[in-house]
């Protein structure tokens, strides 16, 4: 029996292991998420079995009530919503690493099963099932707070913040491994499970929300992290493997977003640009002349090019204008037009916003490229149409020194012949510093809100 555990445990792990691996795509996302779907289901159903559950009532309420909710928020949450849908369920991940860790704690503290005692062992890895869960739990609320527009996006300082998270980081390492050598201290582990919930408020609240996709990578990590130590309080190898690639995934894909700004995760998690977060009038004046064009005149030139890159930004999100561009994108297809779309890999508010998005819309996966694989044909596009991105298209990224995005990878829309950029206003990005794009003698501003204006350019484009 204990033969057959181990199969199913390792069929399980590969499972996940091809279910990550064709996450990488969007072309093989479905199966992947599939794949790691029967994995789980396959370890879910093993456990019950292996651990010789005698009453299955409470499993049953739960496994019943976690569907019902997890099918209404699947139905109910649009796609624009997915950023604070995952940042929440990142925190989910993390409480119940922390509930089961404390439970286990109690089961043994209490003497409510007998045969089990405490070790160094055991106790090390409940104290950071408690300290990382705790941490990702409300990290990850104040995450979707930020996103959901219920905390504020922008950073947030105040004097002595950094010396205080130190001083509780140190408080509650300290006191994790005090607790590890002396386990019946019932309150030290309540204290270390109250301090850790603080902290991850405030390792998360001077995290801009323009940071957030490193933000929800590196509490997807942490969530991981918790999982694999949760497995080894329980003793179960398969919760071990599965948190521990979660884990490595989450630390890559951060690590991805950093490069994609130019940033070190350090600098991101304290805090940021200094002007971050703003979204006001400039905060520098650049000289030259704004062209604006209305949507007729747009229309035209757009049926005289011939190669058309599209650049989708968080305001094409915010105004679920992924359906208007699907359309416009059919229209230019059906002229006969080359249409491509150009995604940046911080471009939106999780990593990978801008695919799901335009997925969901229906634009086809072979027409979304990376920026490393579309960046050197912006010199042969007739138009870069750049719908609410701000920052990633910036170039002074390149040149300016002392602007705070400089060194940043961006796209090279300014160097197509010419550059249509859709924004509401002349409003920084979140870097707080205007672009210089926009006045560039081959940069058109198309002014309104991206829905709005674009289906007005298709509606010209039919007329024509």
């Amino acid at each position: 029996m204990d033969t057959l555990i181990k199969i199913a445990y390792l069929v399980a792990s590969t499972f996940f292991i091809f279910g990550i691996k064709f996450l990488a795509s969007p072309k093989t996302a479905r199966r992947g998420n599939l794949f790691s779907a029967i994995g789980m289901l396959i370890a879910i159903v093993v456990t019950l079995f292996d651990k010789h559950v005698l009453t299955f009532e409470w499993i049953i309420i739960g496994l019943i009530v976690g569907s019902v909710v997890g099918t209404i928020m699947a139905i109910k949450v649009p796609m624009t919503g997915m950023p604070q849908m995952v940042g929440l369920l990142n925190g989910f991940g993390g409480g119940a690493s922390m509930l089961v860790a404390l439970s286990e704690y109690y089961k043994i503290h209490l003497g409510t099963v007998k045969g089990l005692s405490f070790n160094t062992e055991l106790t090390i890895t409940i104290a950071l099932s408690i300290l990382i869960g705790a941490v990702t739990f409300t990290g990850s609320l104040i995450a979707f707070g930020k996103l959901q527009g219920i905390v504020t996006g922008k950073v947030v300082k105040y004097p002595g913040q950094h010396p205080l998270n130190l001083f509780l980081l140190i408080l509650v390492v300290a006191g994790s491994i005090y607790f590890a050598l002396n386990p019946e201290l019932e309150w030290l582990i309540l204290t270390v499970s109250g301090i850790s919930l603080v902290l991850g408020v405030l390792l998360v609240l001077p995290i801009g929300g323009a940071d957030m996709p490193v933000a929800i990578s590196l509490l997807n990590s942490y969530s991981g992290l918790a999982a694999a130590s949760t497995g080894f309080v329980l003793q179960n190898e398969q919760l071990i493997v599965a948190g521990a690639l979660v884990g490595a995934s989450g630390i890559i894909l951060t690590n991805i977003m950093c490069k994609g700004m130019n940033r070190s995760l350090m600098n991101v998690v304290l805090g940021g640009w200094e002007s971050a977060g703003s979204s006001g009038p400039a905060t520098t004046t650049i000289k030259g002349n704004v062209k604006a064009v209305e949507a007729e005149e747009l229309a035209m030139l757009f049926d005289a090019a011939e190669n058309i890159i599209i650049v989708p930004g968080y305001g094409m999100a915010v105004a679920q204008a992924q359906h208007a561009v699907r359309d416009l994108f059919n229209i230019l297809e059906a002229k006969g037009k080359n249409v491509r779309f150009a995604i940046h890999p911080v471009a939106g508010r999780m990593p990978g916003h801008m695919n799901v998005l335009l997925a969901e819309a229906q634009v086809p996966y072979d027409k979304l490229y990376a920026m490393e694989d579309i960046n050197d044909d912006f010199p042969n596009t007739d138009i870069a149409f750049v719908i609410g991105a701000n920052d990633v298209v910036n170039p002074a990224a390149r040149h300016d020194k002392n602007s705070p995005i400089y060194g940043m990878p961006i796209l090279n829309v300014d160097y197509a012949k010419t550059v249509v950029i859709n924004k509401r206003s002349l409003n920084v990005g979140y870097a707080g510093i205007e672009n210089e794009l926009f006045f560039y003698p081959n940069a058109l501003m198309y002014f309104g809100d991206a829905k709005e204006a674009v289906n007005k350019l298709v509606h010209e484009l039919k007329n024509l």
